[in-house]
């Protein structure tokens, strides 16, 4: 089974990627995987509080992943897979592919701000030329329509 892999994070664009992940995987047969990073410098703490930080950390991500899920499932009819890694995002973005042979795309969300398309899709496309499977931007400003159009 090809597995569409999208970014879990804050970014308004997120939901444009939740959106086209899920849906393409449903029109493919395939599944979604997604993937939320916990940055390293979150816990430059004593140890007790890094790790109670690290906890509340996995808690919010795992109700923001339930949001998605919930949408996935019933409009859908695809079952999402949650897999938190902690460390630099670039980083643990490629680890996650070349660690899961079933991704098949990488799914990114491109901001619409006057900063650019984000750093994950900045970073993520000067790599793009030798990663192990192909990458799908997604604009953040596409309505609901078109991304129904396009997937």
């Amino acid at each position: 089974m090809r597995k569409f892999l999208v970014v879990l994070d804050d970014s308004r664009e997120c939901l444009n990627a939740m959106r086209f992940a899920a849906m393409r995987a449903a029109k493919t047969k395939g599944g979604v995987e997604v993937l939320s990073v916990i940055p390293p410098d979150e816990f430059n703490h004593w140890i007790g509080v890094g790790d109670i930080m690290r906890q509340e950390a996995r808690e919010r991500i795992e109700v923001h992943f339930e949001v998605f899920a919930k949408w996935m499932r019933d409009k859908q009819n695809v079952d999402p897979e949650l897999v938190i890694r902690e460390g630099e995002p670039v980083t643990e973005i490629l680890a996650q592919v070349q660690d899961d042979p079933e991704v098949g795309v990488l799914v990114l969300g491109a901001g619409v701000e006057k900063g650019g398309p984000g750093p994950l899709v900045t970073q993520l496309s000067k790599n793009s030329g030798s990663l192990p499977v192909p990458m799908t931007i997604v604009p953040g400003d596409l309505s609901k329509e078109r991304l129904e159009a396009i997937t």
